[in-house]
Order: structure tokens, then C-alpha cells, then sequence
């Protein structure tokens, strides 16, 4: 008898993903052998270290063979059925398996939660396993803050262990939840897109229960009696998504029926498709917008479709220095207006001490 429909579906989708990061990792590894076996001394080939040569001279040993493979746990009923499958997924596969979770100091006893899912995840045999602490700042609103202080910590411990990919145990009811947040602030096409299956530096971090719903990973945690923690920060009214889980998502499912949670997942699939064309069509339109000196062209920018000229101007603050969080519509709307509604208007100061001004029929963008 095999094992339960649910175990059996997260299982498959990490399996997926793993069958794609081994893939990667040996198409980069054959890729890189040419270039160190031409380093290496010809006496050496074959060896595991090349001669030193002179006292003290040291290479570095081979790459090892198998990627790592990290899982961020929290303890809560994703991530820990994601760290199951993991678990049991690189016994058959040639991955190394380990773990991270994040203490992010926000609640009292959060080391005390941290070092139970150490010990969790050292009990499935996952090694290396730590737990990382982390200072939350303000910047952004708390749910923003304590998502980049995560995210640095799993881009360092991933740098630190050599880890080619990080699993994250994002279902497709949080890929729903971000399409509405992203709707709710008129943020565009690539907010509508949600979260992508890989993203972050060469595709690191990856999602493989965004095509699974949040009832059937917490139901592969219950069939294998995996004990789960459920952050009170996920029923508390005070954080924006907590309440659209809890209020705005079953407000909808009343009125419209039940799918609105498939409905909104494939909307992002599809809205990533286009944004990703028009992205495309930005960068390569980029190149015909400016002049010999570099500058960008008003009048060549003003014939472009609005939703390509405005991926170009984003595109052309960031470059300069505007963070990409913290630019807004708004923001673009007025850079456009310098474009589509030139009256003669002065300078616009933007994000990262960024400004943008009409000078000579060329659109200046500059840090001051």
C-alpha cells in the first residue's frame, strides 16, 4: 500500500524540483571541469589536490558531486511537510539535505520554538541543520521587515553551506493571498504574478507547493504525525495578510463560490507570462531609445506602448539608484508625465536621492 494521496503529492513536487536542481548543478559542473582541469598542473590530473610546489602553497579540493539542498522551517505545517518530503526525497537522489530556521525575536520563546525544530530536523537525518537569529527592523511595516531580515539570513547561511538551491514551503493559498495584496495596491502586472517557482540570485530559492493547496500539506503532516507549530502572528488582525486569510478570502469564497483560490493562482501564472514578454520587449527596446551618448530620447520613448515605456523608465531609476522596493506607481506616472505631458515641469525627486528632468529633449535621470 503506498503511501497517502497527500504524502504521495508533496513528495512528487519535491521530487520535481529536485530532479531540476540536479540537472542544473551537473550541467554547471561540466561546464566548470574544462576551465579547473586546464588550472590544474598535468602531473596532478586525476588527483584530489595538485602538487603545492612551494611550502605552504595549497589548491582547493574538487567540488563535491552532490548538491546541497536547504529547507527554511519555521515549524509550522508547510514548511514542515516540505522538509519531510525533502528528507525522504534525497535518500533516493544523489542531494544532500539540510535545514535552516529563522528566530526572528518577535515573540517571547522564539529560541526555545527554534532549537525544537533543530531537533526536528536533525531526527529526519537533514544535515548540516541550524537555527539563525535575526534583528527585525521597522523599515517597510513589520511583515516587510521580518521578510528581508529572512531573506538575508537564508541568502547567508545558502552562501555559507554552498547550498544550490533553498526550498521555501509557499502553497498555492499564499501564492492567492499575494495576487489580492498585489491587486489591493495597484502595483501592476508583475505584483499580480505573485511568486515565481524559482527566484532569487540563479533561481536559489524555490516553491515547490505552489500548485498545492494549504489543506493537503497540513493533511501529510497529520498522516505522518509530524508535530507542527502555528505562529499566532497567522490569526492576529493586526497584520495585513493575516486578516485577508482569515476575512477577505473566505468573504470571497462566499460571494463567488468556491476556485477563487485556483482562480487567482492561475491569474498569476498567466500574469507572469506577460510580464515577463513585455519585460523582454523593455530591455530589448532599451537599446533603441537612446542616444550615442546614452541618454534616453523622449520622442523615441514617447511612441513606445506605455506598458514598455514605463518598464524602460523603471528599468533606468533603478540603474541609477532608486531601490526597487520603493518604487511606486506613482512614481512612474509622474516620470512618464515628463514623456506624455511635458509642460515644462521640474525636476521629480525620486527614491535613493534619485531625480528626473526634461533637458533638451532628453529625459536626464541622475543621483543628487
Amino acid at each position: 500500500m503506498g503511501p497517502h494521496p497527500a504524502v504521495a503529492a508533496i513528495r512528487l513536487a519535491v521530487r520535481r524540483v529536485l530532479h531540476d536542481v540536479l540537472t542544473e548543478f551537473h550541467r554547471h559542473a561540466d561546464h566548470d571541469r574544462p576551465a579547473e582541469a586546464a588550472r590544474r598542473p598535468a602531473h596532478a590530473a586525476g588527483s584530489r589536490y595538485a602538487e603545492a610546489g612551494a611550502a605552504g602553497r595549497q589548491t582547493l579540493p574538487e567540488r563535491p558531486d552532490t548538491p546541497l539542498v536547504l529547507v527554511a522551517c519555521s515549524g509550522g505545517a508547510d514548511s514542515m511537510a516540505l522538509a519531510s518530503a525533502l528528507a525522504f526525497e534525497a535518500r533516493k537522489l544523489a542531494v544532500r539535505a539540510g535545514g535552516i530556521t529563522v528566530d526572528h525575536n518577535l515573540q517571547p520563546g522564539s529560541g526555545l520554538r527554534a532549537a525544537e525544530v533543530v531537533t526536528r530536523l536533525t531526527a529526519m537525518d537533514l544535515d548540516p541543520v541550524e537555527a539563525v537569529a535575526v534583528h527585525v527592523g521597522r523599515e517597510g511595516g513589520p511583515e516587510a521587515a521580518a521578510r528581508d531580515a529572512r531573506y538575508a539570513a537564508l541568502d547567508d547561511a545558502a552562501e555559507r553551506h554552498g547550498a544550490a538551491a533553498v526550498l521555501l514551503g509557499h502553497t498555492r493559498d499564499d501564492q492567492a493571498e499575494t495576487v489580492l495584496l498585489g491587486l489591493a495596491r495597484g502595483s501592476g502586472i508583475r505584483s499580480l504574478s505573485g511568486m515565481a517557482a524559482a527566484s532569487g540570485p540563479s533561481g536559489r530559492y524555490r516553491r515547490p507547493f505552489l500548485q498545492l493547496d494549504r489543506q493537503a500539506v497540513r493533511k501529510a503532516c497529520l498522516v505522518q504525525s509530524l508535530p507542527v507549530w502555528d505562529d499566532p502572528h497567522n490569526i492576529d488582525p493586526a497584520y495585513t495578510r493575516s486578516r485577508l486569510r482569515h476575512e477577505g478570502l473566505p468573504a470571497l469564497e462566499k460571494a463567488l463560490g468556491k476556485g477563487v483560490v485556483e482562480a487567482l493562482a492561475r491569474t498569476a501564472q498567466l500574469s507572469r507570462d506577460d510580464a515577463d514578454a513585455l519585460d523582454t520587449w523593455a530591455a530589448q527596446a532599451e537599446l533603441s531609445v537612446r542616444d550615442e551618448t546614452g541618454r534616453l530620447e523622449c520622442a523615441k520613448l514617447y511612441v513606445l506602448p506605455p506598458a514598455v515605456r514605463r518598464r524602460v523608465l523603471r528599468r533606468a531609476l533603478i540603474e541609477a539608484g532608486a531601490p526597487a522596493g520603493s518604487l511606486f506607481a506613482r512614481h512612474l506616472e509622474e516620470v512618464d508625465r515628463l514623456i506624455t505631458g511635458w509642460r515644462g515641469q521640474r525636476a521629480i525627486n525620486l527614491p535613493g536621492r534619485v531625480e528626473a528632468m526634461r533637458q533638451g529633449g532628453r529625459l536626464v535621470i541622475r543621483q543628487s
